[in-house]
């Protein structure tokens, strides 16, 4: 027995697709910056696919197939999401989409945060042991 129409249309279609979908879709190719930095493009990706089909009629009395009617349809859209940034050190992810929740914004600015904390009780640390000074956390907060 033979294949039936609607196969033929759903291989096509899904053939497209797989074609289509790679990790080069969602992680982009890199890009070097003129300091030496990787940009790498994140990207958000959706498919859709739908595939249909009816038979019309009887069958002819000649065996030849019944009458069939069909079609497929797919959708696709990619939308960059980030960037991520690798170099000098580091690795920083860029949103592109300026909807940026608080916490996000908080989180962000931990880093620095830890990092000035550090330096501000290091400096204290060596102010104090020049005068013989204990260094507390309410110092650092005083200051």
């Amino acid at each position: 027995m033979g294949n039936h129409p609607i196969d033929g249309l759903m291989a096509t279609a899904m053939q497209n697709i797989k074609e289509m979908v790679d990790v080069n879709t969602i992680v982009g190719d890199a890009v070097q910056a003129s300091d030496g930095s990787v940009i790498i493009p994140i990207s958000k990706v959706s498919f859709g696919f739908a595939a249909g089909g009816s038979e019309f009629g009887t069958k002819p009395v000649d065996a030849s197939p019944a009458l069939f009617g069909g079609g497929s349809g797919g959708g696709v859209s990619i939308a960059p999401v980030a960037f991520m940034v690798v170099g000098q050190g580091q690795i920083k992810l860029l949103p592109v989409d300026t909807k940026v929740s608080p916490v996000e914004k908080i989180l962000d600015m931990v880093p620095d945060v830890v990092e000035k904390f550090n330096s501000k009780m290091k400096k204290m640390k060596e102010e104090r042991q020049s005068k013989s000074e204990p260094v507390t956390v309410e110092a650092v907060f005083n200051d």
